[in-house]
């Protein structure tokens, strides 16, 4: 390599350093997203969470970019970085996308998966505490890791990566729901079918309960939008 290319890459090592650490803090906070802890039109506090957090302005600044690029966050000029509010049209296009995914998935399935389905198990077992608990942002966490898990089984790294931010936008979609007991709680019965079918190699018949069930759901959240006039 040439002087004047190693020279570059010496220069590209602070911000190397820095990149590195805001995707670390992006996935912090996408994680947070997905778990339900920031609403729809939030402002994001630099202050506040540089302060929590112990990062630099401009490592927080780094993280917000990467989100708003993945549409989780929006930068409003002069006023600051918000949580994004989505469209009804965002929520069509995300179960768009889901099921083009998630049924092809289900639907490779031919003979029972077994220790593969460990975290469709556990995401099941999950939600089905959190209701006895009555927790029901936590119900609405392990619903998504349900459908996170249901995409491991296609053992794709840059599937489980687009899943991952299609489900934490699908997170933000959740806030919009008045009742998040009615709405979540019915989906546990259906998970525990879906996966009765997957344990028994039938992803035929998961496809066909999970092709209804997103139908579903998308209808139920489209209304809900619809009436708030997003």
């Amino acid at each position: 390599m040439s002087i004047d290319a190693i020279a570059g890459l010496e220069a590209d090592r602070l911000l190397l350093g820095r990149t590195s650490t805001a995707e670390r803090l992006a996935d912090l906070l996408r994680g947070r997203i997905t778990e339900g802890y920031f609403v729809p039109g939030t402002r994001l506090s630099e202050e506040a969470i540089g302060g929590a957090l112990g990062v630099s302005r401009n490592t927080l600044r780094e993280a917000f970019r990467l989100l708003t690029h993945e549409r989780l966050l929006v930068h409003e000029l002069n006023r600051g970085v918000f949580v994004r509010v989505l469209s009804v049209q965002d929520v069509a296009d995300l179960y768009r996308v889901r099921k083009l995914i998630e049924c092809a998935i289900v639907r490779s399935v031919t003979e029972p998966p077994g220790e593969r389905l460990a975290p469709v198990v556990s995401a099941v077992e999950a939600g089905e505490d959190a209701a006895l608990r009555q927790a029901w942002r936590e119900l609405g966490t392990a619903d998504i890791r349900f459908h996170r898990g249901l995409v491991t089984l296609a053992n794709s790294p840059r599937t489980e990566e687009v899943m991952r931010g299609l489900l934490a936008e699908l997170r933000l979609v959740f806030h919009v729901m008045d009742a998040p007991q009615a709405f979540h709680e019915p989906y546990l019965t259906r998970n525990r079918e879906i996966l009765t079918a997957l344990s028994a190699g039938d992803g035929r018949g998961a496809e066909e309960l999970l092709s209804s069930y997103l139908d579903d759901a998308e209808h139920q959240l489209t209304t809900a939008y619809r009436a708030r006039g997003f």
